[in-house]
């Protein structure tokens, strides 16, 4: 059983990113039984969930004449343009049906300003605005960070990433995510990782 001190992060494990979502990651329901596996072993889990309001600034949709994957630039830099996913209230945006952590403690909800995307459990894609999960794990008294989920080399990148930053022990379960894999987008991320000092290991060869 992992420590007090020890929490597990599972990001955005939604049926959006699964197989028959709009942004599917391939293989992305895979995730789920391996979560599931050692899920219980953490007294500390905390979910985040990608929330977009309709026709947020990081849909295609609302910038005519774009399609998904092309790149725009925002107020905040630039941003990749997606297909309308994880849509407030929408099967879409829900957790995967057989995503089994009951005993989770908080749900981050992200990307729900209509002007800002948000990839990073921390902090949204204008780099300034906190969700207060980092206050969060700092008042329950959390060191390390443990991360799973969806997509590795957006989501569980950014996240892992600022966790990092703000000084938490961060490990990554490589075989408990899985990848867009966008133009090499997989490798950068593995080697951002690294570059900051980030585990990666297997869910076989966790100690907790």
């Amino acid at each position: 059983m992992a420590d007090d001190r020890t929490v597990l992060l599972v990001v955005d494990v939604q049926n959006d990113f699964c197989t028959g979502g709009n942004l599917a990651v391939r293989d992305g329901e895979a995730v789920v039984p391996v979560i599931n596996a050692f899920g219980r072993r953490f007294r500390h889990v905390v979910l985040t969930q990608d929330w977009h309001p309709a026709g947020h600034a990081s849909f295609a949709s609302s910038h005519p004449g774009r399609k998904p994957f092309e790149t725009i630039e925002l107020a905040y830099g630039p941003q990749v343009l997606w297909p309308d996913h994880c849509v407030q209230g929408s099967t879409g945006a829900a957790f995967h049906a057989g995503l089994d952590l009951p005993h989770a403690e908080a749900v981050i909800r992200r990307g729900f300003r209509q002007g800002i995307d948000s990839y990073s459990g921390f902090i949204e894609a204008d780099r300034r605005t906190p969700t207060g999960l980092e206050g969060y794990l700092r008042e329950r008294g959390i060191a390390k960070v443990i991360i799973a989920g969806l997509a590795t080399d957006f989501c569980v990148n950014w996240t892992a990433l600022d966790a990092a930053r703000a000084g938490f022990e961060t490990i990554v379960v490589e075989d408990a995510c899985r990848a867009i894999d966008l133009d090499g987008s997989l490798d950068r991320a593995w080697a951002e990782m690294a570059a900051a000092g980030i585990r990666r290991i297997r869910a076989a060869a966790m100690a907790l």
